[in-house]
C-alpha cells in the first residue's frame, strides 16, 4: 500500500489567504477555489468585485489543475485546432479550463490539489494561484 499526503481544509485556508492577500496586492478581486487531488472542490471564495461570470472559470480551472496533474495555462498551447489536447475543454462536462491561472498543488511529487483564479489576466490569475501555493508550501517546511 502507498501512503500520500492530503490536502486538508486547514492547508486550504493557509492557501486562501495568501491567494487573497496577494490579489489585493495586485488590484484584482478574484474568485479562488481550492480542490483536492480528485478535483473536489474543498474551498471556494468571491471577493467582493469579483467577476460572477468567473466563478465556473475558476472552480474549473482548479479541477482541471488537479485532474489533470498540470497547469491549465500547458493546455492553453496545446489546445487549440490541430493541437494534440483540442477538445479538452469540452471533456468533463465541459469542466476541463485551457486558460492561465489554474495549478496543481504537488508535495513530495505527489499531487494534494488544485488551485484556480479567475478575474484577472491570465497572468494575474496565475500570480494569485502560485502565492497561495508558494504559502502553503513554505509552511510544510516549518
Amino acid at each position: 500500500m502507498r501512503t500520500v499526503p492530503k490536502l486538508t481544509l486547514d492547508d486550504a485556508r493557509i492557501i486562501m489567504a495568501t491567494a487573497e492577500n496577494q490579489a489585493r496586492e495586485i488590484g484584482v478581486d478574484m474568485d479562488i477555489a481550492i480542490t483536492d487531488d480528485g478535483g473536489n472542490l474543498l474551498m471556494f471564495h468571491r471577493m467582493d468585485n469579483a467577476r460572477i461570470t468567473s466563478i465556473d472559470i475558476a472552480i474549473s480551472k482548479a479541477f482541471t489543475a488537479a485532474g489533470a496533474r498540470k497547469s491549465t495555462l500547458e493546455y492553453a498551447k496545446t489546445s487549440g485546432p490541430g493541437g494534440p489536447s483540442f477538445g479538452i475543454h469540452v471533456s468533463n462536462q465541459g469542466r476541463f479550463m485551457v486558460f492561465g491561472g489554474g495549478l496543481p498543488v504537488f508535495v513530495d511529487n505527489e499531487i494534494v490539489g488544485g488551485v484556480g483564479c479567475s478575474s484577472g489576466r491570465p497572468d494575474q490569475d496565475e500570480t494569485v494561484a502560485q502565492a497561495g501555493i508558494d504559502a502553503f508550501l513554505k509552511q510544510l517546511q516549518k
